[in-house]
């Protein structure tokens, strides 16, 4: 049987889903990508209208499905993001003793204590691989080294109970089972970045219509994940200042912003009127004024989560950008210019896939790092089809009837004739004796015939293949 793994992204945007198959051997094939817009239900990764996003989430399952036709999809790996998503510090102790040592049930009852801390007012989502400290210095791996304390420096993966909630009431409005529940940011990272990477030590913004998530690793390790409820979308929101509706202020934003204009180079932009109006004409250095305000707040925002997280010097990989608001025009080059560090756009490393039959763009990354994390069978096939039944033996044709003569008639070879006796003998007498020797040659001549054999053993063999026909009839 193929496992169907699909997984979805609530954006604030859209919702995007991914359905793939994963073979025996692990590797994943992507068989589509595709998105269902989430405007209205979902607000900063938050779903708002549970009603509409249950409608929204139909939709998408249904394109997913059209594009594997033959399954029913049943479950789904959610990705969950949004503005409460964050890490936080937990740490847990064990003394050891003068005389201690690390052993592989110590590790195991530091986790089983961190597992079962409850913050108050959040729910945790994941819980990362911890960072050990024995008496002080840190270990990679502490199993066998003598010491008399143990630190187990863990960052658990936080959200809202509200958050989690909504996304199990939709699934269960919509008839889709939940799988299983990933951290969105942590799942990109996955996709998109390196070992090495996260060796050197890098930061991955992801720059989104409702948020902007920012995610940091150092010694291949989690330091920090934080969300800033600010994103894109206030962009757009702001240039409906220049007296145009907010899709216009979309298209706006897409064609013409650019995050490091120069009003020398201020050209004329036609706007569409409103309601029906003739279109008008606006300078770009307006529309660019205003992005550069909004996205200045948002890298400043960004740039102190960074600097409370220890900075940027330390992240040798740099910090590496996606999202839809990082598609603006010198995007990079303005979070360059304030962040001091070297910066790239991310891609999905294509290499974690055997097969993908669509472009995965970096838009895809958090379902492409969903998808991998993915075991579960999400599909109800459609049992199959049952194997046509054997074909029933045809009935041996039935004993060729003997002429009714022939089943009656005794079939004894004549006697030989006896010599007729000469004319004038009288009867009686031998005659007796004729008889005699006439009946002994005919019950000889029974004895070893095999006609009454035969007849007697074909009802039986008839009742053999009636047998054999029932057996190989299916039941009904």
């Amino acid at each position: 049987m193929i496992n169907y793994i699909v997984a979805i992204d609530l954006g604030t945007s859209c919702i995007k889903g991914i359905i793939g198959t994963r073979s025996l051997t692990g590797a994943f094939t992507v068989i589509a990508c595709e998105t269902e817009s989430s405007a209205g239900c979902i607000r900063r990764g938050v779903i708002y209208n549970v009603a509409d996003a249950t409608q929204r989430v139909t939709m998408l399952i249904r394109k997913l499905a059209n594009k594997a036709p033959g399954i029913q999809i049943k479950k789904v790996y959610v990705g969950v993001g949004g503005q409460s998503v964050r890490a936080i510090d937990h740490v847990v102790a064990k003394s050891l003793g003068a005389d201690g040592e690390v052993k592989k049930e110590t590790t195991d009852a530091l986790y089983e204590e961190c597992r079962t801390f409850k913050p108050e007012g959040l729910e945790v989502l994941s819980i990362t691989s911890p960072a050990f400290f024995l008496d002080g210095n840190r270990e990679i791996d502490p199993v066998g080294i003598p010491c008399s304390r143990i630190e187990a420096h863990y960052k658990l993966i936080v959200c809202r109970p509200s958050l989690k909630l909504r996304i199990y009431t939709v699934a269960e409005r919509a008839r889709i089972e939940i799988a299983g529940l990933f951290v969105s940011p942590l799942a990109l990272a996955d996709v998109v970045l390196s070992g090495i990477d996260k060796e050197l030590g890098c930061a991955l913004l992801d720059f989104g219509a409702g948020t902007a998530s920012l995610t940091i690793f150092r010694n291949k390790q989690l330091a920090s994940l934080c969300t800033v409820p600010l994103g894109s979308r206030l962009i757009t929101k702001d240039l409906t200042i220049l007296n145009v509706v907010e899709t216009e202020a979309e298209r706006l934003k897409k064609a013409y912003g650019d995050a490091m204009a120069d009003k020398e180079n201020d050209s004329p932009v036609q706007v569409n009127g409103l309601n029906g109006a003739a279109p008008r004409l606006i300078k770009s250095s307006e529309i660019n004024d205003v992005l550069k305000a909004r996205l200045q707040e948002i890298a400043e925002n960004v740039y102190a989560r960074l600097k409370e997280a220890g900075g940027a010097d330390k992240l040798n990989a740099g910090i590496i950008i996606t999202g839809g608001g990082a598609s603006l025009k010198n995007f990079d080059a303005a979070v360059r210019e304030r962040f001091g560090t070297t910066i790239r756009y991310a891609s999905v490393n294509r290499t974690l896939f055997e097969k993908t039959n669509v472009a995965l763009e970096p838009e895809y990354g958090i379902v492409a790092g969903l998808l991998l994390k993915g075991t579960v069978n999400c599909s109800l096939q459609p049992a199959p089809a049952p194997a046509p039944p054997a074909p029933t033996p045809a009935p041996a044709p039935p004993a060729t009837p003997k002429d009714e003569d022939e089943v009656t008639k005794t079939e004894t070879p004549k006697a030989p004739k006896a010599p007729e006796q000469p004319a004038g003998r009288p009867k009686g007498g031998k005659g007796k004796g004729k008889k005699f020797m006439s009946g002994l040659v005919n019950f000889a001549n029974n004895l070893f015939d095999d006609s009454d054999y035969e007849e007697d053993d074909a009802p039986e063999d008839e009742a053999k293949k009636k047998d054999t026909n029932n057996i190989n009839k299916p039941q009904e």
